[in-house]
């Protein structure tokens, strides 16, 4: 029998209540915790996947291609876009309220214990203790789990699934990881522990760390990227996707479809190769080889979709929504890339921010495209005021608006746009896109 929908909203109110402990980086708690609930990550496979960019990318190319072979797969998206119960996924669904409320109430009891020894778990850590109790009970065939913050503190990190990536290394959360790509990348690199399989497509001052930590653990690491033994072409990009020519060290993947938009989804889809040839491998030492098809490959990349990331929506309402979570610099300017690939530009973008981020220099890789923005900002009082969004740019750009709701941004937006075929562009917080989005998705399935 389902549990009533009040027990569900009781259990997301519990675990909100964790929130007011704030960010609070370090593993003796959640290690303290799965202790409690009798360590049930240590049945879990898999890997865990750092990076500042492009993490649930990779995360979401591995899971549809494992998908694709059969294999019972386990994730843990961040954040979550609409309803918390998206952050523990289970064979490409989110749980049910009923399933997510007994994760969550399955946890408490031990919080209490903790608590009094070590202090209060946080959101974060609740959540992950949840989720790795929720996967096991599961038993599924793989957990590919995306790092929260940073790597070597974050509470993702009392799992060893095996395999440890690192998508990038680049500028973000700089007062918790610290200032340099050096440092960040030290951070990041934390997660290869001794006996794992390792994967990165680091670059430059952020790839030393890597290579550091896989050597000192002695973590035998795969390289993806331009030059490296996993690397893709793009031979075309489109709103339906791309198309890329792949090499891997077992030999050639050409005319292989991606799902995901944007040309920089090509370099993601390097490291998801070198990821899925390390699960393999290490499934090999466990004896039980995955031994995954190029079909599998094929048909997992083509149908992988990332909700928010460069994902349209067509409406109604609104015409065609592109909606990207964009929050760094760095994301900013794949953006960028994209939507001048997709030959984009002068459109209208809703545009909001929380506090910490460095939102002159994501405005500043947006502002070569002329668009012609609306500032807003959520319910929440992490949301930068649309009025202080606005100074920002004018420092950048002339014309800007500012609307007090990101519902009334996409009603301007809707009249700005110089054609029906233009799209409304949404972007600049991941808070801000799964607002839209729930209010879009909402809207689309009354039609």
């Amino acid at each position: 029998m389902s549990a009533p929908a009040r027990d569900y909203a009781a259990s997301v109110a519990a675990l909100q209540a964790r929130g007011r402990f704030g960010i609070s980086l370090g593993l003796e708690r959640i290690v303290a915790l799965l202790e409690e609930l009798g360590h049930p990550e240590r049945s879990l496979h898999g890997a865990l996947v750092a990076g500042t960019n492009g993490k649930g990318s990779v995360v979401a190319l591995t899971v549809a291609v494992l998908r694709a072979a059969g294999l019972r797969v386990g994730s843990m998206p961040k954040p979550h876009l609409v309803a918390y119960r998206e952050r523990i996924v289970v064979d490409g669904a989110p749980l049910s309220e009923a399933r997510f409320a007994n994760a969550i109430d399955a946890v408490l009891p031990a919080i209490d214990r903790v608590s009094g020894r070590l202090g209060p778990p946080t959101e974060f850590e609740t959540l992950t203790a949840a989720a790795f109790g929720e996967l096991a009970r599961a038993r599924v065939d793989l957990a590919i789990i995306e790092v929260g913050l940073g790597g070597r503190l974050d509470a993702t990190n009392a799992l060893d699934a095996g395999v440890a990536v690192i998508t990038n290394v680049q500028h973000d959360h700089e007062r918790h990881l610290g200032r340099t790509l050096a440092a960040i990348g030290e951070e990041k690199a934390a997660i290869i522990k001794p006996g794992n399989l390792a994967v990165t497509g680091a670059t430059g001052r952020g790839l030393g760390p890597v290579l550091r930590r896989a050597a000192a653990v002695s973590a035998p690491l795969r390289r993806a990227g331009r030059g490296q033994p996993y690397e893709t072409r793009i031979r075309d990009a489109g709103w339906d996707g791309l198309l890329v020519d792949a090499t891997t060290p077992a030999g050639e993947l050409d005319d292989l479809r991606i799902g995901l938009l944007g040309g920089h989804q090509a370099g993601n889809a390097a490291v998801a190769l070198a990821l899925l040839d390390a699960l393999d491998e290490a499934a090999a030492r466990r004896g039980s080889p995955l031994n995954l098809t190029e079909s599998a490959v094929r048909d997992g990349f083509a149908n992988a979709r990332w909700p928010g990331r460069m994902e349209i929506l067509d409406t109604t309402r609104y015409g065609r929504v592109l909606l990207d979570g964009a929050h760094n610099p760095a994301g900013a300017r794949a953006l960028a890339g994209a939507l001048r690939e997709l030959s984009v530009g002068n459109a209208p973008l809703v545009f909001g921010a929380m506090r910490g981020k460095r939102v002159t220099a994501v405005l500043r890789a947006l502002a070569p495209l002329r668009p012609r923005p609306i500032f807003t900002a959520v319910d929440d009082p992490g949301a930068l005021p649309a009025q202080e969004l606005l100074r920002t740019w004018h420092r950048l750009g002339a014309g800007g608006a500012t609307s007090a709701t990101p519902e009334e941004a996409l009603e301007l937006a809707a009249t700005l746009r110089a054609s029906p075929e233009q799209p409304i562009v949404v972007a600049g917080s991941l808070y801000l896109v799964g607002a839209v989005r729930g209010m879009l998705t909402a809207e689309m399935e009354k039609r």
